[in-house]
Order: structure tokens, then sequence, then C-alpha cells
């Protein structure tokens, strides 16, 4: 009797030690299985320093567009470096396409690195400012995309992206109640379009005409709106005067230092918000309107457009902007057309045989 009992004592003590073996073997299982604090904590750094995305949609080509290289004739690629040659370096040679200029780097992840922008330009209260102001938004956005439909199949490698040019301050010939020579854009309206322009997977520039007051100051009073992923800014030169002076009576200028200070605002904002890099568009017309271009550098985050904006005769406007953009070169070229003062209006196949590719076109 001893003898089983003890027999039957070891067999319970035996089965005790099991299930305590299973608990702590399936306790081990599950602490394996949760995720450390440490592995979290990496996660979460991960997804802060990830980079944003952006967020605009380009319109695809056609399906039977063909890229620029196969579409241009042997004799037009033929002529093309011998146009690049032209006042500049005999051996240079751009590849067909190519929007950044000659030996010039963009280390962002902008909107331009790998996109063309096509912009109609104006603001609603104007119908005299540009091609905004004489549409109602949702006939503008179609228009919009009709041309910018035409460079995508035009160049099908570089799709193009609708693009809203809205002039946020209006340059003005009397003073007005600030004395800035200066008429802001209701915030009404500017919302009106920042949000039409979301709606439909769109860029926004925002465009300041400066009177007398400075660049910083209007770059900042348009600044919650910057704040957007997919808003920009665009600088006016031509209308920025002194004192005593007028807009569009007297031919304005900006240094290229206030542009760079701007640049780096913006570039400071983006990195503070954690927001997709951006651009900074600048109009030229005229080598007085930007002084000191030297001092304009795109950032990591921020990349720089110096646009030739002036309208007139074809050919004049091509060799400008070889002037302006090519012979001294930033990083990217923007090309301003003007469907009622140029002669012809250029046809995007045109457009795009110019040295460097105008990343941005941007129609009046």
């Amino acid at each position: 009797m001893k003898k089983w009992f003890l027999l039957l004592a070891a067999g319970l003590l035996m089965v005790v030690l099991g299930a305590c073996s299973d608990s702590t073997s399936t306790e081990d299982d599950e602490k394996q299985d949760e995720p450390s604090e440490e592995n979290e904590l990496q996660e979460e750094e991960e997804e802060e320093n990830k980079e944003p995305e952006q967020p605009f949609k380009a319109l695809e080509p056609s399906e039977d567009a063909v890229s620029l290289d196969e579409s241009l004739s042997e004799e037009e690629q033929e002529e093309m470096p011998s146009e690049q040659a032209q006042g500049g370096d005999p051996e240079r040679s751009i590849p067909v396409g190519e929007t950044l200029a000659s030996g010039v780097d963009d280390p962002s992840d902008g909107p331009l690195k790998d996109h063309r922008l096509v912009a109609f330009y104006g603001t609603p209260e104007s119908e005299n400012m540009g091609i905004l102001g004489t549409m109602e938004p949702e006939e503008y956005m179609k228009e919009l995309k009709e041309q910018t439909q035409a460079y995508s199949d035009a160049d099908p490698d570089r799709p193009a992206v609708p693009t809203i040019e809205l002039i946020t301050t209006m340059a003005q010939s009397e003073p007005g109640p600030d004395g800035d020579y200066v008429r802001k854009t209701s915030d009404e309206n500017i919302e009106e379009y920042v949000e039409l322009a979301d709606k439909h997977d769109a860029l926004v520039m925002l465009d300041i005409q400066l009177g007398t007051d400075s660049v910083m100051n209007q770059v900042k009073s348009i600044e919650k709106w910057l704040k957007h992923p997919h808003v920009h800014l665009a600088i006016d030169t031509e209308f920025h005067v002194g004192e005593g002076e007028t807009p569009g009576e007297d031919l304005g200028q900006v240094d290229g230092a206030e542009v760079q200070e701007a640049v780096e605002y913006v570039s400071q904002l983006t990195e503070e918000n954690n927001l997709p890099d951006k651009f900074v568009f600048v109009h030229q017309f005229t080598d007085a309107a930007l002084t000191n271009k030297e001092a304009i550098e795109p950032t990591d985050n921020v990349q720089v457009a110096l646009n030739y904006d002036g309208w007139g005769e074809s050919t004049a406007k091509q060799s400008l902007y070889r002037k302006f953009v090519r012979d001294e070169p930033n990083q990217y070229g923007g090309f301003k057309i003007f469907y009622d003062k140029d002669e012809p209006v250029m046809e995007p196949e045109d457009v795009l045989k110019m040295d460097p590719n105008p990343a941005i076109i941007n129609y009046q």
C-alpha cells in the first residue's frame, strides 16, 4: 500500500511539472511574438523619416504617343547641338528631352525631377491678367488639362502635370491703403483654387507681384497655403519697384539674394512641416528685372526654375530663353507663352526642341 501511494504521488508530481513547463513555454512563445518596445520605436522613427509622397498625378500619355527622341526627325536632332553651341561650348550636347541645366544637379525629389508642369496664369479678380480670370473654375481645369495632355503626348517619357499659377498679390498703379502698390487676392479665392487643384490632383503656384513691398513680406503673407503639400511659390520680379516708382510704368527688379532668402525660407518650411519637396519659380524677361542671379541656389528639398516670360516673335523669345536660362544656368528653365501676343504661338513640339527643355511652360 505504501509503495502504491509513493508511485501515485510521483506520477502526480510529473503531471504538475509538465503543466508548468508547457505554461512557461507558451509564455516564452507569446513574448517572442509580441513586438519589443525597441522595435516599435525603430518603426516609428522609420515612419517619421519616410520621404513624403508628392500629391499630384501626371496625365498619362496617349497609347499612340512616341518618345521625343523618336518623334524628332534626324535633321531636327542634328540641328539641336549646333543651336546649343551658339554663344556657348561647341562641344556641349544635351540629351533630347533633358530639362536640367548643363552641369547642374538636383538632389531633391521635387515635382520637376521627372515631370513637366503646364500652367495657366491669372487671377479670378481680373479678366485682363491671364486665362484664369476668363473662365469658371471647372472650365478652366478642363482647358488646362487639354493643354497639359498635349505635352504628355509630345514627350511621354516626362509626363506633364496640370498646374494653376494664381496671382495672389496684384501690382497696382495706385499706392492703396497700405502704400505698397499691391492688392491681395481674397483669401476665399485663394482657398478656392488651392482646393480646386487638390480635387484634380494638380499643383498650385502662388504668384507674388511685389510693388514696393519686400519679397519676404509677401512670402509670409501666403505661408499658410505654402504649408499645403501641393502648393509652391512664384515670384514676379518686374513689378518690384522702389520708392517714387510705379509698377507697370517703371520696370522693377529683384536682387537674387532676396530670391535666395525666399528659397531658404520655403526649404525650412518644408523640413519643419515634413512636406514633399517644393520648387520656387522666378519670372524674368529682361536682364534688369533679376540681378545677382548667381546668389540663387536650390537646396536639397527646393528646386528653382527661372522663367523667361517675354512675349512677341517666337524666334526672338527662343533666343532670349537661351540667354537667360541656358547661358546663365541655375537649375531648371521655364518658358511663357502668350496666346494673344506671340507670333506665332509655339506648339508643344517646338517648345520641346529648346535647350534645356523647359520644365515649366506657363500660358497667359
